[in-house]
């Protein structure tokens, strides 16, 4: 399997965007959760975490966009992360297949910090990773 970004959806209503996307991943949730879920994993595809508390209401810190809280945790399955001034950032988790995953992002925010293209830019360094050998230790994925 071969990982694809289908088609993002985008939805303004006044300052408020939602952005969709659904990003089949060709490597289980197992292998996949470290890079959502981890300041090490974020930091190979997505931004630095400054701070990344693992738990629901923990402390995140994303460089680049801010502080703010964990606001859904289901290990292995949900990270959803809401930042003061980048908004709301959930990666859910489904199995795809034997060998895969589909991941369900969702990104609500105010203003004009984000784009769809930015996020498929970086679903597609986030798929690249994954399409390395499964041997590949985390943090050697660059």
């Amino acid at each position: 399997m071969t990982g694809a970004i289908e088609q993002g959806t985008s939805h303004t209503r006044g300052s408020g965007h939602l952005l969709h996307f659904l990003v089949r991943l060709p490597r289980p949730m197992e292998r996949v959760w470290p890079l959502l879920a981890t300041r090490e994993g974020l930091a190979e595809w997505f931004t630095e975490a400054d701070v990344l508390q693992p738990r629901l209401d923990g402390v995140v810190a994303l460089r680049g966009l801010g502080a703010g809280r964990i606001t859904a945790w289901d290990v292995d399955r949900i990270a959803e992360y809401t930042v003061e001034g980048a908004g709301r950032l959930r990666f859910h988790l489904e199995r795809d297949g034997e060998d895969g995953c589909a991941l369900r992002f969702t990104h609500e925010f105010r203003g004009e910090v984000e784009s769809e293209q930015r996020w498929r830019e970086r679903f597609e360094r986030l798929i690249g990773l994954l399409e390395q050998p499964s041997g590949t230790p985390p943090g050697l994925m660059t």
